[in-house]
């Protein structure tokens, strides 16, 4: 077995990273959070970046677009549960000191990810005509989303090795650097899709294919430079396999905790394409504020969602070292937290609703829907936050399972059914009352459970 780890490795055995475990908890957890903020902001404007240059194509090469998405979606799905498993696995083996194993699962983890996508592209691609064919694509769109969908399997594999790359440079406490990334990316193929797509001088102008190709590019630079950091920076890497046996081991110690992440997240794309068939009914108004609320959903969390992500790794770290005590004291902080700043988001909400809807609709029955919605929906984020960072704290002490029974009650036990019953007892605003008590129910039931889990711990 050769080694060519980086040189330093032969004086020092430490991973590069921040203190997770002695550093203060709370502005630990604010230096870490602030960054991912700004990346999730970045991911956002890369996704509305590729909606607006390809509308400018025409109707068609953008409902193409569309028809992609519940595709894409899995295979995000997928990254995001192989990074929620690489984070927890990585963090929880540096908390407890074994940077050396830490080194080597992060080694053979990104292999077989690379090799599982490789695999996952070649035969998405194989397959696109049946596939998007079932999902109610026609003729006309076919030619559009083969010229997407061709080149797009392909940069998912660069797709998915930025997010475990930098969910393995989380696990070191360090968020800086995937948010650079992101940022970077994002940037990228904003400069990338008008010039690929419309042309220029000597570049052809390539249509859809153009979006694709900038989305693949963007991936795979920053791919590459995260994989750099890893290696040289902060030594997570080596070049080198011990044996099959023991990278398929790291493979099912990730697995173990991201397989049910990933379905975890795949349904809530499912829960809110229930409910969006519900909400049809009342008329395309109503469709139009509803959408408008589900994208004032993500920008109202963005705080919290960004936290999710960071908590997980002190959580970790800390639960890998024995140290209880902080992973109690960093998860009431973040419970807190999401009460009181989604209260003042409510706040402020109200006070610009009016506006808001205005911005978004000149139709005064989707503005005062959307009003509704403000009034009604919001109470219940600070609780919907609480839930999701319960169950990012269950993955975070390998409890995956439980983080997944979580999202099941949360979306089909409550969430669905009190929606609809909301619906049928009092329309719309039934509704949305219906969601509001169901994220209640929700956050105190996750917080009871989190709570005995850490008093064993």
């Amino acid at each position: 077995m050769i080694s060519c780890a980086p040189l330093y490795f032969a004086e020092q055995n430490q991973i590069v990273k921040p203190d997770l475990l002695n550093g203060e908890i709370r502005p630990t957890l604010v230096k870490m959070t602030f960054p991912m903020m700004l990346g999730i902001v970045s991911l956002m404007l890369f996704n509305v970046a590729d909606s607006y240059f390809v509308s400018q194509l025409g109707t068609k090469p953008l409902a193409a677009l569309g028809f992609t998405f519940p595709v894409s979606f899995t295979v995000i799905s997928l990254s995001i549960g192989l990074s929620v498993g690489t984070s927890a696995t990585i963090a929880k083996l540096i908390g407890a000191g074994d940077n050396s194993k830490a080194r080597q699962l992060t080694t053979d983890n990104l292999l077989l990810t690379t090799l599982l996508m490789v695999l996952i592209a070649v035969t998405s691609t194989l397959v696109i005509d049946p596939l998007f064919r079932l999902l109610g694509a026609g003729d006309d769109l076919m030619p559009y989303i083969r010229d997407y969908m061709s080149i797009w399997f392909f940069g998912s594999i660069f797709y998915v090795l930025i997010m475990v790359s930098n969910s393995s440079l989380r696990a070191s406490g360090d968020t800086k650097t995937p948010a650079m990334l992101m940022g970077f990316s994002s940037i990228l193929n904003l400069m990338l899709d008008p010039l690929l797509i419309f042309g220029w001088g000597p570049i052809p102008a390539l249509g859809i294919q153009g979006a694709a190709i900038a989305s693949v590019i963007a991936w795979s630079i920053a791919a590459v430079v995260a994989l750099v950091n890893l290696y040289v920076r902060k030594g997570l890497l080596v070049l080198r396999i011990e044996s099959v046996s023991v990278a398929a081991q790291h493979w099912l110690m990730v697995m173990k905790i991201g397989f049910p992440a990933a379905l975890s997240n795949m349904m809530t794309p499912i829960a809110a394409a229930i409910m969006t068939a519900v909400v049809a009914t009342h008329g395309p108004e109503a469709v139009a504020a509803f959408g408008v609320g589900n994208r004032l959903e993500s920008l109202c969390l963005l705080a919290n969602l960004a936290l999710s992500m960071t908590l997980p790794p002190f959580v970790s770290q800390n639960y890998g070292r024995g140290q209880g005590a902080r992973v109690r004291s960093a998860y009431y902080s973040a419970v807190k937290f999401a009460l009181l700043w989604q209260a003042l988001i409510y706040l402020l909400l109200l006070m610009f609703a009016g506006g808001i809807g205005s911005l978004f609709s000149d139709s005064d029955e989707v503005v005062s829907l959307i009003s509704l919605w403000i009034l009604v929906v919001p109470l219940g984020f600070g609780f919907q936050a609480v839930t999701f960072l319960t169950a990012s704290s269950f993955n975070a002490v390998h409890q995956p399972m439980k983080a997944m029974r979580i999202s099941i009650f949360r979306l089909f036990i409550l969430y669905v059914p009190l929606g609809y019953a909301g619906n049928y007892l009092g329309g719309l605003q039934g509704m949305f009352i219906g969601f509001v008590i169901a994220n209640v129910c929700t956050a105190a039931m996750a917080f009871m459970w989190m709570k005995r889990h850490l008093q064993r711990i």
